[in-house]
């Protein structure tokens, strides 16, 4: 079996304090922008897609790009000594490849989650928040938490592997 949950979590996790750095960036260019009411404006919707444009889209591209490199792993991945490979050939995975994964691993988990709490904003200077958010906002949470106990199960493939036709591997020297 080729498992290997808690070194995939903690790469994920090493990834994610990386990922902090850029959002502290945008941050700290979007936090002023914001109280000086330039992007104040905007509606939630369009709120949503410029942190999606901003935040989620570099994000995704960039563990694309690291992970169909030559050294076929992100920054965590690398420092647990894991790499993401064709699960049908166990060679380095396309861009393309590699693209869809994050996608569905970063990108969708990440864009539901702002526009579930971007429909809470908006919805709660209404006084009421509509079922149909609420199921937004269960989605945004389950999905990562099928993605994480996916890792502990039969061959430790997690849906994104398996759509994406990857698989993380631990390096074997």
């Amino acid at each position: 079996m080729n498992r290997h949950p808690w070194n995939r979590l903690l790469a994920w996790v090493i990834d994610w304090l990386c990922i902090l750095v850029w959002v502290a960036v945008v941050a700290a260019v979007g936090i002023p922008l914001y109280l000086a009411g330039i992007t104040g404006g905007l509606t939630a919707v369009a709120q949503n897609i410029l942190a999606t444009v901003i935040l989620v889209v570099p994000v995704t591209f960039m563990l694309a790009g690291f992970e169909s490199s030559a050294r076929e792993a992100s920054i965590g991945k690398r420092v647990r000594h894991l790499l993401v490979v064709n699960s049908r050939t166990g060679q380095r995975v396309s861009f393309r490849r590699a693209l869809a994964r994050n996608t569905m691993k970063v990108a969708v988990p990440w864009t539901v989650g702002h526009a579930a709490v971007y429909s809470i904003v908006a919805a709660s200077a209404a006084d009421s928040i509509p079922p149909s958010i609420w199921v937004i906002t269960v989605f945004a949470y389950v999905l990562p938490l099928v993605y994480i106990a996916s890792l502990f199960f039969g061959t430790g493939r997690t849906p994104y592997d398996r759509i994406s036709g990857t698989t993380a591997t631990l390096i074997v020297r």
